[in-house]
This record gives structure tokens, sequence and C-alpha cells, in this order.
């Protein structure tokens, strides 16, 4: 079947997507001609690379996606990798959770935020960061310069006083007209020149809005700008001139370990070394440095907010030049990708490759004490519960639920001590009726093994230690779940939230494991996700109902536009509370007509307005 592939593919630019014999992707690549690409990985001159003979060695099926040129197969196979993380990839180590700046320029009064993720929303993002502190630093000084507002409100309606952070100058109150739209967006386009480094260009322009309202005679408005124009200038004075003409460049190298690289960034604007952050690539153990410099190139880019028109790099990037076009039309300007021998480029590269290095050194060295402790966890488990072996899978349920309404449960997974997100699943409990613990549990437990019984691959691995987050009761109905379906075999204890005891199978008495003890921590670490992950998940429903219901009480609102208003407004009560008449009018299949009996409904004259209006229920999804 395999060789038949190989023999028809056709000779076009495209995606190529390695399968093993589970039907997991291992291996995602590119090629303007896939035929000759593909091929080549079974050719005997590629035999001597142990990690292509492993990949080969494990293909048990190929897919392919046709693309119109190779700058398109590069997109695609930076998303595809991103997604599905291949295991013989190179490839950005938790990439979905670096935050970025995001400001909504889209609005009429922008605000600075802190998210978890890119969308296509018209907003600018800054970003990723991976340090945390220097996040933080970022978002104090903005705050502390500029007094954008911090709500989320969307409109401001009914407003007639400002909030508390009007009053320690940290808002201009647009909520309350305290600042027109026109000036509010000057202010914003400062901000903007603030994160994209532009800081020479900021003092400038804040020095000539001084100076203009000192001859207008706003003693007032000068006296604020001249504060925001000391505390932007005492930023740029720390900054180490690093060029003597003024660039804007992003400076690369890294630094390997066996099977870990990180790679140093360092960001260069009108002359000035703003900033630098690191990134650390795993599956980079055979790597050569053209490979690892071009995966980081894709996955970075791919994602961040500013391309500078240079990048400096110690050696040459595999792909340079349909990484030079997809960067070039990403930016909307000419970049390059350059290799500089000598002078202050070259220095540059290699002082981010002394600080890859450092980084590098610190993660492993926290690696090592990481993995460590987690043996010496799995360990003590393993004695405690007198377990054949180490717990290397350990699976934790939960419950969750309201008084009996909307019962969720939680499957969360450690393998190797450590948290597989991935392989964590969530159980929507319908055959127990009101607040029962014991038999929600035992419905989560006996649909897993079940599921693993009847073959479904997303249960197929099964644990070596089972957990329930309860005592006595929760330990006997998970126990009784696992046997009906033929799960004995599998060890199952009880973590109860109020002394920390642990209940085993077979003692009427608590096992209490010392307070200091890594398999402790463990246990508890395990447990605290698993309830994390069930209440976040009943709290998701209880957003749904909550909106779903109060609609079908709306004159004039029937199952398509019910489903309409679901969709827009994600199923946040509170957002379709804030939209105004003409927002609800632009929602797919709204008329004007019933924008207003939506609007009205839930806005009637003041004396009708706390006997009609729906609360906001807690909990409901934002």
């Amino acid at each position: 079947m395999l060789e038949g592939k190989l023999n028809n593919l056709p000779e076009e630019a495209g995606v190529y997507l390695m399968k093993d014999a589970q039907g997991r992707i291992i291996y995602v690549g590119k090629a303007v001609n896939l035929k000759n690409r593909v091929r080549s990985y079974f050719a005997s001159r590629h035999a001597d690379s142990p990690r292509t003979r492993a990949l080969v060695k494990n293909i048990h099926e190929l897919e392919y996606i046709l693309t119109d040129n190779e700058i398109e197969a590069l997109i695609l196979e930076s998303n595809l990798i991103k997604e599905h993380k291949p295991k013989y990839n190179v490839r950005l180590t938790d990439d979905k959770n670096y935050p970025y700046l995001r400001v909504s320029v889209q609005e009429t009064f922008p605000r600075l935020e802190v998210v978890r993720s890119r969308k296509k929303d018209g907003a600018r993002y800054f970003g990723p960061y991976t340090d945390a502190g220097a996040l933080n630093e970022t978002l104090r000084l903005i705050k502390k310069i500029f007094p954008l507002r911090s709500c989320k409100q969307t409109v401001f309606a009914g407003r007639n006083k400002p909030c508390l952070n009007h009053h320690i100058n940290r808002c201009a109150a647009p909520c309350c007209g305290g600042i027109s739209p026109e000036e509010y967006r000057k202010m914003v386009d400062e901000v903007l020149l603030f994160l994209e480094g532009r800081r020479d260009g900021l003092v400038k322009t804040l020095k000539a809005r001084m100076e203009k309202a000192a001859e207008e005679l706003e003693f007032e408005k000068a006296a604020a700008l001249r504060d925001q124009l000391q505390a932007v200038e005492k930023v740029v004075a720390r900054q180490k001139i690093v060029s003597g003409r003024a660039a804007d460049l992003d400076v690369i190298n890294y630094a390997r370990s066996i099977s870990l690289a990180c790679v140093e960034v360092f960001f260069v604007r009108e002359g000035k070394l703003l900033g630098r952050d690191h990134f650390f690539l795993e599956g980079a153990r055979e790597s050569g440095s053209g490979e690892i410099l071009s995966s980081f190139i894709k996955q970075y880019y791919s994602e961040a907010g500013h391309i500078p028109a240079e990048v400096l790099l110690p050696h040459p990037a595999e792909d340079k030049e349909v990484l030079e076009a997809w960067l070039t039309k990403k930016r909307g300007g000419r970049v390059r990708l350059l290799i500089p021998k000598l002078g202050e480029k070259s220095a540059l590269v290699e002082m981010a490759g002394k600080n890859a290095l450092e980084s590098l050194q610190l993660e492993v060295s926290r690696r090592a004490v990481r993995d460590g402790l987690s043996r010496e966890a799995l360990a003590q488990l393993a004695q405690y519960f007198g377990l054949p072996g180490e717990p290397r899978r350990i699976e934790c349920f939960d419950v969750s639920h309201l008084q009996g309404t909307e019962t969720v449960a939680s499957m969360v997974v450690f393998e190797n001590g450590r948290p597989s997100p991935s392989q964590y699943r969530r159980f929507r409990i319908g055959n127990v009726e009101g607040p029962d613990d014991f038999a929600g549990l035992a419905e989560a437990i006996g649909r897993r093994f079940l599921n693993a019984a009847g073959g479904d691959e997303k249960f197929k691995q099964l644990p070596d230690l089972v957990v329930v987050d309860g005592g006595k009761g929760q330990l006997s109905a998970a126990r009784h779940a696992m046997d009906r379906v033929g799960y004995s075999r599998i060890a199952v204890v009880g973590l109860a939230k109020e002394n920390e005891w642990v209940y085993v199978e077979g003692s009427p008495d608590p096992l209490i494991l010392p307070r200091n003890s890594q398999g402790l921590y463990l246990l508890q670490r395990i447990r605290d996700e698993a309830h994390r992950f069930a209440v976040s998940y009943h709290r998701l429903l209880r957003g749904k109902r909550s909106l779903s219901s109060v609609l079908d009480e709306v004159p004039g609102i029937g199952p398509k536009r019910k489903a309409a208003l679901l969709r827009h407004y994600g199923m946040s009560l509170k957002k379709l509370l804030d939209a105004t008449e003409e927002e609800l009018a632009k929602v797919e299949g709204i008329n004007k007509e019933t924008a207003r009996q939506v609007w009205e409904y839930f806005h009637p004259p003041a004396a009708e307005e706390t006997s009609r209006r729906p609360e906001a229920p807690q909990g409901a999804k934002e």
C-alpha cells in the first residue's frame, strides 16, 4: 500500500504527512516536488542518518496536500507542525502557552490586555513573550505612562461616573466623555510606537505635542505630556546602543544539548537593544544548524507581531530564498536573512549565542532536578501502594455540578510525573439524578474503560494507577465501575481533601503519607488539576445553558435566530446584554425589527427592570 502511494506521488509542490501504525502524524514536511522529496527518504544514500532510519521504520501511512507554490507549502507545513507536534520534527516547546500583548485597535477606544493566542480580529499583537517578568514590566510601564482603559466594556451607555482607575490617573475615562475619540486614538498610536520599539520617534511626538499644548495655554495637558515624556526618556536612556545606524533587526543564535536546543532572539529597534527572549526546541537531536534555524524561523515568525527588515543568523538557514519570500510577503516589505562575518552585527550574533548557551544550561539543570523529583515521587507511590512498578501513567477523575445540575466529570493524565494535556478527557454525565458524586464518578470511569475495551484510540492507553478525588465512597464507586468492565487489575486510590489522607483498597483506615513526601505532592497536583479541569467544563456548560434558555423566552426568536445569536456572542449572556440595537442587527439572520425586540426585552423600562432582566450567572463563560 505504501509502495503504491510512493509510485503515484505527484511532481508538484505540497506538504506530506507521515503516520505510524496508530495513525499518529510523526513527521510533516514540504516539497517543491513531492515525488522526488518523499522517495528520497527511502533511498539508500539517506540510510546513514539514525533519525531518518527511525522515521522510515515507523512510517505505515502517507498523506499529502497539494499547494500552488512552495511558499504556501511552507505556511501549511508550519501550521501542521504547530497543531500536531510530530515526534520527528524540530518544534517549539509549549508555544501555545506563550502570552501576547493585544491592542484592540479596531475599537473606538482600544484597550491593552494579555492574551494567550492570536486571532484574526483586526487587533495588533506583540510578542510572543516567554519571559513573564519582561511582559509584566512592559505592561506596568505602559499603564504608568499612558492612561488607557482596562475595562472590558464595548459600549458606555448610561455611565456618568468614572471608575477608580481614573481617580488614580490610570484611565482617561472615555466612558464618561473624559477624552475625545481623536485624542484617545493619538494616545493609542503612541502606545503602538512604544511597543514597536520606536521610542525615539515617540519622544519626538510627545515633545511636539507638549510644546503645542503650552503654546495654546493648555498647561494641565502640557504638564501631563511632560510627565509622559520624562517616563519614556528614562526607558530610552536605559537601552543599550548596539548599532551606529538607526537599524531595525532581529538577531538569532542558538545553543544545543543532546536533545534540546535553545534559540535566543535579540530585538534591536532604531539601533538600540530593546529586549531579548529565548525559546526551546525539541526534536533537534540529529538536526543540522540549517534545519534548526529554518524550523524556528517558520514557527516563530508565523505568530510574531513584528517582522524587521533584517534578521541576523549565525549560519545559513535551509530554504533561505523561500523563507525570505514568505517573510517579505508577511511584512509587506523586503526581508533579508543575513549571516554577518565582521563588525557590530557579527558581535551581536555572538552575544546572542552566549545568552542562548546560558539559558540552555539553566534549563537543562532545571529539568534534571524536576525529572529527579518525578522519579522519586513515582518510586514512593509504587512503594506506598504496593505496585509492581512505578506508575508511569496516572489518571485522575473528579466530578463537578451545581446542586445536581449540569453534572460533568474530568479525566486528567500525568505521564512520568508530568501533565499530558492533550490526553485529558471530559464527560457530560447524563444518567445521574441529583447531586450524586458517587454515581457520577462511576459513570465517567465506566465509560472511560468501556471505550478502552471497545478499541477507541483515544482511550487505548491504560493507566498504571487511577486516582479519584474523594474518600471511601468515591474509591468504592470507582472500583466497582472498573471491575464491571474487566479492569480489576488496575490499582485505584482516593485522595480526600480534608486531611489529605489516601484511601487504598483492602484497608478500613486511611494511609497517611509524610507531609514532605514527593509522592504526596504529586498526588495533590494531579487531584488539583482534575478539579480545575472539571470545574472549567462545568462553568462552560452553565454559561451555555443560561444564554440558551433565556433566548427561548425572547419574542420573535426561533431556533434559527437563537442559533445565530449563540454563535455570534460565543454563548455569553454578558456580551449580549452589552450589545446595542445596531450591533444586534449586524448578526446574520437578525433584522432591525428583531434586533429592537431583543434589545427591548433585555432593557425594559426602569419599573420592570428588576423583574424581567436576567442576571449573568456566576461562572458563565465570558
